[in-house]
């Protein structure tokens, strides 16, 4: 059965769009969807569907937030097999000390990768940055607080994306690999 993962939006940052991520399995596992597991407290989850292409399951899980929590929240899912491109063809290699460094910015759509070329403008070397096929990839040298391409990325630039650091996308392709 194939597998994916999910990926969540602006959830429990602060005190707004608050998701247990027990609440979050349930809801995944009432839509039907089996291996259910979450990872951290940031909406990261990982699942197997029997069918359907990756941005359908993100409109139905977006859609079921909306209507069991509540809540808007954009929602990426990306394929097993997507989120292991996505690793692989990182072009910004760096050691694994650096991975909690380097976000990688996912879309559901790969048009939305357009607001994020603008960071490059920002970056200040010895920050790199690249766009992938599916997503871009930020390595913030001196850290994600200090630099003004991490604020954009996860600001008004990367509104139609959601970044995690490429620590986490390690663990969910583990994860991943675990389930099932």
């Amino acid at each position: 059965m194939p597998k994916f993962v999910a990926l969540l939006r602006g959830i429990n940052v602060g005190k707004a769009k608050r998701i247990p991520m027990a609440d979050l399995r349930a809801l995944l596992t009432g839509l039907g969807y089996t291996g259910v597991a979450t990872l951290l407290n940031s909406g990261n989850a990982v699942f197997q569907a029997a069918a359907g292409a990756s941005a359908t399951h993100a409109g139905k899980i977006s859609a079921a937030i909306a209507e069991e929590l509540k809540l808007e929240v954009p929602v990426v899912v990306k394929s097993a097999k997507e989120l292991a491109t996505i690793i692989s063809e990182n072009p910004l290699h760096a050691d694994t000390a650096d991975y909690p460094r380097l976000l990688v910015a996912f879309v559901q759509d790969a048009k939305s990768l357009t607001d994020l070329r603008t960071i490059a403008s920002l970056v200040v070397p010895p920050e790199r940055f690249a766009v992938g096929s599916n997503v871009a990839y930020l390595h913030c040298a001196q850290g994600i607080l200090e630099s003004k391409a991490a604020v954009a990325m996860l600001g008004r630039a990367g509104r139609m994306a959601t970044s995690r650091n490429l620590a986490t996308v390690v663990k969910l392709a583990a994860l991943v690999k675990a389930i099932g």
